[in-house]
């Protein structure tokens, strides 16, 4: 006797009830799939943005929105700073090395950072194609970047001013596409990256542009005769006293904000943590509701069935069978709705990478699967035994005698 097929036999026949029960765990399970999905790459991609950078210095404003401006390029800068105390900043004996960050202008909604060559690099870029910038507007393109706007090599464009909207086109002077990245998953993949001084020349007078085929600064500040300023700085402590040290004196005694990246990002995950526990909750109710709906489901079926089971009974069937029986039917109800729900959770976040193709949600991927989605399913069979044991010992004590009478 294949009681599988028995199983199967059954749950088929009552289509309505069978798909109602497997849809309701299944959007439970949905999601929490797209929950641990966003949570972890979130998690894992902020870890791996943050690695060598150990203090965020800009202006005055907000500590968490410097962090997300300068790390992450995923909100507005604080505002700028003097680039003369940036550079008294670097000489400090606390820090080991400064790269500074000039940002506020951008390409069909991709940032244009101004830099050095040692933001390449911190994140250990390896070229697609091409080579760093070496003159002013010449810039190097993130792999995403590259692809979306299918920019090759020797392409030029126009930079507009603003990051999330753009107010005018600088179209004085053109960028020159001088090389590619390859995707390293990270946040340069997003980037337009160039040197400080292209930014400086963006929006400075057309007359002001006496230097404008000079190499630009690989390294360090650019020199400059004239007051310049940097949006933020990315600083590498020179040793573990720099912890406690660098960010109190910076934070009292001058007009500038230092902000740790780690101490800043674990901040915003607590806070999010709260809204993440309350939509687990929420898709916990809604499985537990559908473990409710799985129980009823086979206790009504099962006063229907009792006929069916006796005779069972009385060709062979011996009463453990019955039990399994029942019980496979719970089984297989919510291993099809943990199915559903990975799926339709992989899905749900693939339409949202898809509709977002710039900013955070651009870089996560639906293709991850992780450890704990097996978790899951084995969490919805655990519901589909506990569901279907009162069914399945009310079917083991089926009475023959009884039941054929009737």
């Amino acid at each position: 006797m294949n009681l599988l097929k028995l199983s199967w036999k059954y749950l088929v026949a009552k289509p309505l009830n069978t798909g109602l029960n497997i849809l309701l765990l299944a959007l439970g399970l949905a999601i929490i799939t797209v929950l641990l999905l966003m949570q972890d790459q979130f998690e894992n991609k902020m870890n791996k943005d943050a690695v060598g950078i150990d203090l965020v210095i800009g202006a005055k404003g907000s500590p968490l929105q410097l962090v997300l401006s300068s790390v992450y390029h995923i909100d507005f800068p604080t505002g700028n700073i003097d680039m003369k105390e940036a550079i008294a900043v670097s000489r400090n004996r606390l820090v080991k090395n400064v790269i500074p960050l000039g940002m506020g202008d951008n390409f069909q909604g991709f940032r244009i950072v101004g830099t050095n060559h040692d933001y390449l690099e911190l994140y250990d870029v390896s070229f697609q194609e091409g080579q760093a910038w070496e003159e002013p507007f010449e810039v190097v393109l993130g792999a995403s970047v590259a692809e979306k706007l299918n920019l090759k090599l020797g392409d030029t464009f126009i930079g507009s001013h603003g990051i999330g909207s753009a107010s005018h086109d600088h179209d004085e002077h053109d960028y020159v596409v001088k090389g590619i990245l390859e995707r390293k998953g990270s946040v340069v993949d997003q980037l337009i990256l160039t040197s400080i001084e292209s930014v400086w020349y963006t929006h400075d007078e057309p007359e002001d542009h006496a230097l404008m085929h000079q190499p630009v600064a690989k390294t360090g500040f650019p020199e400059t005769e004239e007051d310049r300023e940097v949006t933020s700085l990315l600083v590498k402590y020179s040793n573990p006293i720099a912890a406690v040290q660098l960010p109190r004196m910076i934070n009292s005694r001058s007009s500038l904000q230092a902000a740790s990246p780690s101490f800043e990002i674990s901040r915003l995950f607590e806070l999010l943590g709260v809204g993440v526990m309350l939509a687990k909750g929420l898709a916990v109710i809604i499985i537990g509701i559908s473990g409710l709906g799985i129980f009823i489901a086979l206790y009504n079926s099962l006063k229907e069935r009792k006929y069916d089971l006796a005779v069972m009974r009385a060709i062979g069937a011996s009463k453990g069978q019955l039990f399994v029986h029942v019980l496979l039917e719970g089984v297989i109800l919510t291993f099809l709705g943990a199915l559903v729900g990975l799926a339709i959770g992989h899905f749900f976040l693939l339409l949202l990478v898809t509709n977002y193709d710039q900013g955070a949600l651009s870089s996560l991927s639906a293709a991850v699967f992780l450890k704990e989605e097996l978790y899951l399913v084995v969490f919805a069979l655990g519901v589909g035994v506990i569901a279907s044991l009162i069914p399945a010992y009310n079917a083991y004590k089926t009475d023959i005698a009884t039941q054929l009478t009737k």
